[in-house]
């Protein structure tokens, strides 16, 4: 069954943050197996990169799993930055897109609590595993 997964690499982070695209940069993919495999064998020229979150998926591609993403967030275009290598579906975040998500969706489950939001890697891989599968 495929795998739906959200990669991070601290090292590429880096690089976007210096280039000024924030430090918040994920990779979104779809393997067939476990995806530690090929996040050993990194991509865009780092080997770095960890799962941060993977979900089975029925049915969906890598493909429309990024042109789904793509349609809501922006995805670093390969053909512009050298340092990707041909890497698609490496996305660059918002902290304030991920934060609006989680508040509403607490205050649609009745869960409005005015908590202070502490983002962590694993909520922007919820915010883009919520998003590629819808």
């Amino acid at each position: 069954m495929p795998v739906l997964f959200v990669a991070r690499s601290v090292k590429l982070g880096r690089w976007a943050s210096d280039v000024g695209q924030g430090k918040h940069v994920y990779k979104v993919g779809v393997a067939d197996g476990d995806p530690k495999a090929l996040a050993a064998t990194g991509w865009a020229g780092e080997t770095d990169w960890k799962i941060v979150k993977s979900r089975d998926v029925e049915g969906l591609s890598e493909d429309e799993a990024i042109e789904r993403l793509a349609r809501k967030e922006r995805m670093l275009d390969p053909n512009l930055y050298p340092k990707l290598k041909g890497a698609a579906g490496v996305f660059r975040l918002r902290a304030e897109q991920v934060e609006n998500h989680i508040l509403v969706t607490r205050a649609l489950a009745g869960d409005s609590d005015r908590l202070e939001l502490k983002l962590k890697p694993a909520d922007f891989a919820d915010y883009l595993i919520h998003n590629a599968a819808r």
